[in-house]
């Protein structure tokens, strides 16, 4: 069996293994101030040119994006989202359990668009009863979004223009920040991305890390008493030395955005065969998640050889099914699956 069901099906980049073992009989301190979690930040900082941020370290992409947007809005206050944003449709309501307001607004091809969003702030406070109501808060988008797509710097530009002529923070959810970083299609530096939004995320999960994010505050704006608040919701790991030493083997001689460009080049070639075996894209992206639609009874045929994940029905007859790439991808198993297909 061959699976391209996610892009968390390996354990960790073998680099991450071997320093975790050389490192596992280490006297550290907890909670993150160990000399590996400095290195880490450190080096994250470097690589989004932001000297002024500030760093933390979480295990996981739903309790990161819980904590960074309960900590961030007041509780009278909602978060603007896509209708198809991972807060809106694949986090089980853990936003809604902190006290928000997910305020979903349609998008294109998983997108916001900055005008969407601003008819959103204005026609709340143009409404007399909007006292009663939900305030819009923040504005949380991901890079790819949950369709693989990516803001151009255009549009993730006009984006942060309208956050910050209404005073409200950006966030940029990066769980698969390396593979939109590094696809062919992005015109956005790293340091561009840490400019541009109030806090984001580097998603260690689905890029080569056993588990963890990396929360950046870029500005110097972290929430008054984060880590108490992080603590407080259960979320601060006592042993942050294994986070941090996996973050400080990813932003070591580039390796995040190494095995990040190997994703992407193995998307492209994932790409090629579904274009040369003649399927229908649902959704042909540019990072590593690609959107296929098979016939019912192909898709049951397949299923029997290789894993892929359910996306959405497409009609009676057909499914539109999502396959993804990662840093372990390798050519054999894309030789396999054309072969399958």
């Amino acid at each position: 069996m061959i699976s391209f069901a996610s892009d968390y099906i390996a354990g960790a980049h073998p680099v991450i293994m071997q320093r975790l073992l050389e490192t596992n009989m280490e006297n550290l301190s907890g909670y993150g101030t160990d000399q590996y979690c400095a290195q880490a930040k450190e080096k994250i900082k470097q690589a989004f040119q932001c000297p002024d941020g500030e760093v933390f370290f979480l295990v996981g992409g739903t309790q990161t994006n819980q904590v960074i947007i309960s900590t961030m809005l007041a509780p009278y206050e909602g978060v603007i989202a896509a209708k198809t944003g991972h807060v809106s449709v694949h986090e089980a309501g853990a936003i809604e359990y902190s006290g928000h307001k997910v305020i979903e607004l349609e998008e294109k091809d998983g997108k916001l668009a900055a005008e969407d969003i601003k008819k959103c702030i204005e026609d709340f406070y143009s409404d007399d009863n909007h006292e009663h109501m939900v305030y819009p808060g923040m504005v949380y988008i991901s890079f790819p979004t949950e369709y693989g797509t990516l803001y151009s710097k255009q549009e993730l530009t006009e984006i942060s223009n309208v956050c910050r002529n209404y005073e409200i923070p950006l966030f940029i959810d990066g769980a698969r920040l390396g593979y939109g970083i590094e696809s062919k299609e992005n015109d956005l530096r790293p340091e561009e991305i840490a400019e541009l939004c109030d806090v984001f995320c580097i998603g260690g999960t689905k890029v080569g890390a056993l588990c963890g994010e990396a929360v950046v505050f870029p500005h110097h704006n972290t929430p008054k008493h984060f880590v108490t608040q992080i603590k407080q919701r259960g979320a601060l790991l006592a042993k942050g030395r294994l986070l941090g030493i996996q973050f400080d083997t990813l932003f070591t001689d580039h390796l995040y955005f190494e095995i990040s460009k190997h994703a992407i080049a193995m998307a492209e070639r994932l790409k090629e065969v579904f274009h040369k075996k003649g399927y229908t894209f649902f959704l042909e992206s540019p990072t590593n998640q690609q959107f296929i639609i098979l016939e019912n009874e192909k898709m049951k045929e397949l299923s029997k050889n290789v894993e892929f994940g359910f996306w959405e029905k497409y009609d009676d007859n057909h499914t539109v099914v999502r396959f993804a790439t990662s840093w372990s991808t390798d050519e054999s198993s894309i030789d396999q699956l054309e072969e399958y297909l």
